[in-house]
């Protein structure tokens, strides 16, 4: 098959003729049909020695089921050629406490799929775990089934923070991580979704997407700006941007006793003031992937149409188009979310 495969950091990703994945006990092929890019993509692959040689990454993807291993079974049986589904980008035991319990992605015999350990889909076929596969809804395509992915992130940030209903909240960055945390903050019960972007194509996107209102920091300051929304200084922020010195600002502009969720994964040391964040009593939260319950609510809600992915795909690529895109994401763009369907 084609795939594109990682080189080395400061190289782009090439395109090569790799050997067919085979499914294996308990697995599923997909044929890929849309494989989203991921800004943890972009920024791994600048850290030395993050990723394997020859690695095909990508880990937000959707497809048909091509081939189907021993013992592949999902939640209404046996998984059989020709289902569309999405899959959680993991191999887990499927026996620990923390498989059993939902939290797969935490499992600590994970093989992660698009970072080394198994082929992602930035290829024409990918290996998907049967238990962490999901059908797709029949008004939803292959292709789009790409965002489910993007889309429990968001899910596990606002349920990880613990929003409260009817609390205002205040996001910073309005990238696809960003987006999907002010889509679920909405829909979890909200008040005020105020979204911070410099972009002012984003800010729109956002509205479209739920937030109430919108901020450009480039012409106003983030704590009056948000003061004059909601009446109040943030108590729940989230920091989407992924990048040193964002938290720090944040902690300026909280309110005494507010919430910090880091869900932008800032791959570089970091660095913020212990004394605002203890005599404001500020907390600091983290959260990692997803579980199946909330790719599961995902796909649901897609389904019932109460999420509609579509303008969060801003672009579609082929596969030979993959390491140019992959590049150009680096800087600043109009882009948000760039699928690539092989």
């Amino acid at each position: 098959m084609r795939a594109a495969c990682f080189q080395e950091s400061g190289k782009p990703l090439e395109i090569r003729d790799v050997p067919d994945p085979e499914p294996g006990p308990g697995e599923v092929l997909l044929a890929v049909k849309g494989c989203g890019i991921c800004g943890s993509d972009l920024h791994v692959t600048e850290l030395g020695g993050a990723v394997p040689a020859g690695a095909v990454m990508g880990h937000e993807f959707a497809g048909e089921i091509v081939a189907v291993g021993r013992d592949a079974k999902g939640p209404d049986g046996p998984w059989k050629v020709g289902d569309r589904v999405c899959t959680m980008p993991g191999i887990s035991c499927g026996t620990c406490v923390r498989c059993v319990s939902g939290d797969v992605m935490g499992c600590a015999n994970l093989r992660m799929t698009g970072f080394g350990d198994v082929g992602g889909g930035y290829a024409e076929y990918a290996i998907g775990a049967a238990p962490l596969t999901f059908r797709l809804p029949d008004n939803v395509t292959s292709a789009d089934g790409a965002t489910v992915e993007p889309l429990a992130v968001g899910l596990h940030a606002v349920e990880k923070v613990g929003l409260e209903l009817g609390e205002d909240v205040l996001i910073v960055g309005a990238g696809p991580v960003g987006l999907a945390c002010a889509i679920w903050a909405k829909l979890l019960g909200a008040r005020e979704v105020v979204v911070s972007d410099y972009a002012a194509h984003r800010r729109d996107l956002a509205v479209a997407y739920g937030a109430t209102a919108s901020i450009d920091p480039g012409s106003e300051e983030l704590g009056p700006a948000y003061e004059r929304i909601t009446g109040r200084a943030p108590t729940l922020a989230f920091e989407c941007v992924g990048r040193p010195e964002i938290v720090s600002a944040i902690s300026l502009v909280m309110d005494r006793g507010g919430r910090i969720m880091s869900a932008g994964m800032c791959m570089a040391p970091d660095t913020f003031m212990p004394l605002v964040f203890g005599t404001k009593e500020l907390s600091m939260h983290f959260a990692s992937y997803y579980t199946h319950q909330n790719y599961q609510l995902t796909v649901d809600m897609l389904a019932a149409e109460r999420i509609d992915p579509l303008p969060m795909i801003t672009d579609r690529i082929g596969l030979d188009a993959l390491p140019e895109a992959f590049e150009a994401l680096r800087q600043p763009s109009n882009e948000c979310k760039v699928v690539v369907q092989p």
